[in-house]
């Protein structure tokens, strides 16, 4: 591109800002079925901002990949994060760009209807430079709803792998779901973590709620006995049931090593064995 031509588009854009910005504000409530007076007050911000920063970063002559558009990209990213986080889809947030066409385009029409071919080269170039800026809104967004997602996903985890601690120097872990790798790292934290804090010698480890066991889920159990005895714990491993004690004994899996009960009740009498203590009933009143 020529520098004029950069030069035309950014004297262009200066000269009819205000105008621009106004058709683009509406441009963008359009379709919308309520008004929301914060929501179209930052709206307003966000776009006058992004307009004086995109007018001087036109006014460079640079590449929209150039450090010029820096703090373009900058604002781009942190609206496309807050319209992630609020649940916007990617066609919503990219409409924050594309809207901007109709204004520019009819301030390019009214200023150069005498000069054809400058018309066409100044409309190439605001249509390339907004393309461009739409396209990585999306990519932002991509990327912040992603990040969304694996937080969330995380807390899931945390939250869908409690440590109880059912007396004093014995916790249990109930499983419920798939134990995949990322999982199986969560429950290692969460469990070592309770250790540490209340000192526990016993950690009953319960996959009543694990659907299946293969090698795979084996060896994650394996690795967070084998932590949870680095820091001094024993580990019980509860509900096996006949299909599970099956395919264990199919896979060659070796749990010799590892208590294992039927369900978390003989899990439980067994840990209270093995800290000295003994369940006894009550005698009923006379």
């Amino acid at each position: 591109m020529k520098e004029q031509d950069k030069g035309g588009l950014a004297a262009i854009l200066k000269k009819n800002e205000t105008e621009i910005l106004s058709d683009w504000i509406r441009e963008q409530s359009v379709g919308q079925k309520r008004k929301d007076p914060i929501q179209e007050a930052e709206t307003r911000r966000v776009s006058k901002e992004f307009l004086a920063a995109a007018v001087e970063a036109v006014g460079t002559g640079a590449a929209v990949e150039g450090r010029e558009w820096d703090h373009v990209r900058e604002l781009l990213s942190e609206m496309s994060a807050s319209r992630a986080a609020q649940g916007s889809t990617p066609s919503e947030t990219a409409m924050f760009v594309f809207s901007m066409k109709q204004p520019v385009f009819t301030r390019l029409r009214s200023e150069l209807e005498k000069d054809p071919q400058a018309f066409a080269e100044q409309t190439w170039l605001a249509t390339t430079i907004i393309d461009k800026l739409g396209l990585f809104t999306t990519e932002a967004y991509q990327k912040s709803r992603e990040g969304v997602i694996n937080r969330q996903q995380r807390e899931l985890l945390e939250l869908s792998t409690p440590v109880v601690q059912l007396w004093n120097d014995i916790l249990a872990l109930p499983l419920i779901g798939t134990l995949d790798s990322g999982r199986t790292q969560v429950v290692m934290e969460s469990l070592l973590e309770k250790i540490v804090s209340t000192g526990a010698s016993i950690a009953i480890i319960d996959i009543t709620g694990v659907p299946t066991v293969d090698t795979l889920v084996a060896q994650h159990l394996m690795k967070t006995v084998a932590a949870a005895r680095l820091m001094g714990a024993d580990c019980i491993i509860s509900g096996i049931r006949p299909q599970i004690a099956q395919t264990i004994v199919h896979l060659g899996v070796d749990l010799s090593a590892v208590t294992t009960k039927a369900s978390l009740g003989d899990a439980f009498a067994v840990a209270l064995k093995r800290v000295g203590l003994t369940v006894v009933q009550a005698q009923a009143k006379a």
